[in-house]
């Protein structure tokens, strides 16, 4: 039995919790754990006890009496750590074994403490343990020298992400610098693509997937009412409210200003029917103090019905309590984040999660409905994962340079060639990056050695360079003294205007642009600032669930009666359209000057469609919701025509140019400056754009339509 192999004080800590029995995922961790060295992925629904699968067994097996940190857990987001401190605290605390949370807004007494006499569990963040090892690299081998576990959390969101490749580099850093070959147990419940989880261990061949497959009873419900780009319905709030009003909720738009608008409109619809008033927005714009409260505030709250219009900084595994409803605006951009909300509801055992969707356009209708069938079928989008990530390679030889104060060039490229995060990348791709970074002073040449350069200080010494994601500049908003939250410097924000934020409205009273402050007041009316933030990628596989929900007349119970007339609607536009293959055929609709075509593709694929188009000069509206482009017929367009295909004789040529005239086309790509323009255009191609599969679809898509009479059929390839 998997209890009885677990220590002592572990199995005093379960009784004392007055568990009934072990979670699945728990029991199979035990035996896993306790009875080998693998690394382990843990692969289990939203509350399912990942937490406690890693940590009893794990505390089970290391020494309290060892003069090194003996598990370091590292976490996506500062608010989980904060989080599971107290979760692994009051474990630790049958063990005496300490607990030391370390990132930028932790106790530095505390790290201190621990530098003197390291033991225990660390909790840190990715961009934290870069930092000590390039401004700190002693101390790495001090805290760690007979490291034994590396939990990663929310492993899923750094697979196929920049952080990930970080991630995978700091690592392989530790484990050399410190000489330990730690066990990592990564933990996930949006997990899509296994093999790439046991890559990130950097021993896939050691690691073993725990996967516990048990289904959460889910009570769905989908509701449309239209509304406009800039704000909602006044009927949806209102339904929103009436759904709402005497629940625990999270409601997630999917952008920071909708989370605003929709925590103050229903506070004001609350005010005028004498509702209660725990109406609250949650964002990375809104103050930390103040988040941290509402998180506070919503997890010890027993009682109180409270709305917390969110967006991502509460979907992942932070514990908010007993959450009974879960509301989605909007399609979500893939089902993993559609997983991890509807998760935030139903926690304990024999609670159902409750998920109610509303949609503000027939598209997102669509979209919404798609991703929910394709939940259904268990399908999570599989990372995309870039195999020459030149950007982070030139990041990271900078962070080894920094870290070791420099180093002969042979010993260098050892380094970054032994680093498994890197293994794709050439000899040959070394040598033309570090020829580059000399060239522009990022490392300066001394005889066989490198050391960084005047130009590569500047970088390296800034706390930016701990993080390989884009931070935007923001200013701070004060009132009386106290920080309400920030904007980005994006943000077209004037004096006298009216802002929503942290669930308040505001009148902006003064701007220090030196200084970087908005100074405001309570007022009584705003509008939603304006945020910044890339659109999401939308998979493949949900376009095309979308059309064949357009193909069919399949019945879907979860849609209520105006949810259904829709659907309806939109079949009977399409329902003269002979789609035969959902992979190849689609939808082409003859207009009496223009030609619509709905390619149905997901968004790389159909934002390279976009460049293609105009990089063979051809002019076109489009309408990324619905995936199709409009163009007129007075241009004669040929989707098969040498002028189009011409454009990949000249791709390099076009993404130059591209480059050269727009550099923000790199903004996914924090560190591409550190690149020479070729290995910049090969993150296009790989990162940006998918040019293998749009060239595909032009050469294999059958463009059909009702009316045959009315088009001129070689135009269009239909036969190719």
């Amino acid at each position: 039995m998997a209890f009885e192999l677990l220590s002592e004080p572990i199995r005093r800590y379960v009784k004392d919790k007055r568990w009934e029995s072990l979670r699945p995922i728990q029991a199979a961790a035990i035996e896993k754990i306790m009875k080998s060295d693998s690394n382990v992925i843990l692969a289990s629904r939203t509350a399912s006890g990942k937490t406690e699968a890693a940590f009893l067994p794990i505390l089970s097996k290391i020494s309290a009496r060892s003069k090194s940190v003996q598990v370091l857990y590292i976490s996506p987001l500062i608010a989980l750590i904060n989080d599971q401190f107290v979760r692994v605290e009051d474990l630790c605390s049958y063990l005496d074994i300490k607990v030391t949370k370390w990132h930028g807004e932790a106790n530095r007494t505390a790290k201190e403490h621990l530098i003197k006499e390291p033991n225990g569990v660390v909790l840190i963040t990715p961009e934290s343990l870069e930092a000590m090892l390039v401004n700190k690299p002693q101390n790495v081998s001090i805290l760690f020298n007979d490291l034994k576990y590396i939990v990663i959390d929310e492993i899923h969101s750094f697979i196929g992400t920049d952080r990930g490749i970080q991630l995978k580099s700091i690592l392989h850093r530790i484990q050399k610098s410190a000489k330990v070959t730690p066990a990592i147990v990564g933990l996930s419940a949006t997990l899509g693509d296994f093999e790439e989880a046991k890559r990130m261990t950097g021993r896939p061949e050691t690691t073993v997937v725990l996967r516990d497959r048990t289904a959460k009873s889910m009570v769905t419900s989908f509701r449309y009412f239209e509304s406009g780009v800039n704000q909602l319905s006044l009927e949806l709030l209102k339904d929103l409210y009436k759904e709402t009003y005497n629940s625990k909720v999270l409601v997630f738009p999917n952008s920071r200003g909708r989370a605003e608008e929709v925590a103050v409109k229903l506070k004001r619809i609350a005010e005028k029917v004498n509702g209660h008033t725990s109406y609250y927005s949650h964002h990375s714009s809104v103050d930390r103090e103040l988040r941290e409260w509402i998180e506070h505030f919503a997890k010890t709250n027993t009682y109180h019905p409270f709305v917390i219009s969110c967006t991502s900084t509460l979907e992942l595994g932070i514990d908010i309590g007993s959450v009974e409803k879960v509301v989605q605006i909007d399609a979500t951009h893939s089902i993993a984040s559609l997983i991890q909300r509807v998760g935030r509801s139903g926690r304990k055992d024999g609670q159902a999660s409750s998920l109610l969707l509303y949609a503000t356009g027939k598209w997102s209708l669509l979209q919404s409905l798609a991703c929910w069938e394709l939940y259904k079928q268990e399908f999570i989008e599989p990372p995309f994962v870039a195999l020459k990530p030149f950007d982070l390679f030139a990041h990271q030889l900078l962070a080894v340079v920094k870290q070791y104060s420099g180093l002969p060039i042979s010993i260098l490229k050892t380094e970054l060639e032994q680093n498994f995060a890197f293994k794709d990348i050439t000899s040959e791709e070394f040598d033309d990056i570090l020829s580059h970074l000399i060239e522009t002073d990022m490392l300066e040449q001394l005889g066989k050695e490198v050391i960084i350069g005047l130009e590569g200080e500047r970088i390296v010494n800034s706390r930016d360079f701990y993080s390989v994601f884009a931070t935007e500049i923001h200013f701070k908003v004060l009132h009386d003294g106290k920080s309400i939250g920030d904007l980005p410097s994006s943000s077209p924000i004037m004096i006298e205007d009216n802002i929503l934020l942290a669930a308040k409205i505001w009148k902006v009273v003064d701007i220090d642009v030196r200084s970087r402050k908005i100074f405001v007041k309570p007022t009584n009316d705003g509008k939603p600032p304006i945020f910044g933030g890339e659109p999401g990628n939308t998979h493949p596989l949900v376009r095309q669930k979308m059309l064949e929900l357009l193909m069919t007349s399949s019945i879907h119970p979860e849609l209520d009666e105006q949810c259904r007339a829709i659907l309806d609607d939109m079949r009977q536009v399409f329902k003269d359209i002979p789609i035969e293959s959902l992979e190849d055929d689609r939808p082409l609709f003859v207009g009496e000057n223009s030609y619509k075509f709905y390619t149905f593709q997901g968004s790389k694929i159909f934002d390279t469609l976009k460049f293609i188009l105009s990089a063979a000069g051809l002019e076109f509206r489009h309408q990324d919701t619905s995936a199709s482009i409009e163009i007129d017929k007075e241009q004669g367009f040929e989707w098969s025509a040498p002028k189009l295909l011409a454009v990949f004789h000249d791709l390099d040529q076009h993404l130059a140019f591209r480059i050269d005239t727009n550099p923000a086309i790199l903004s996914f790509a924090k560190w591409a400056i550190l690149l020479p323009k070729d290995k910049q255009i090969e993150l296009l191609k790989s990162r940006r754009y998918d040019f293998d599969g749009a060239l595909k679809f032009i050469n294999s898509v059958r463009w059909m339509y009702a009316n045959t009479d009315d088009v001129d059929i070689a135009n269009f390839a239909l036969d190719a």
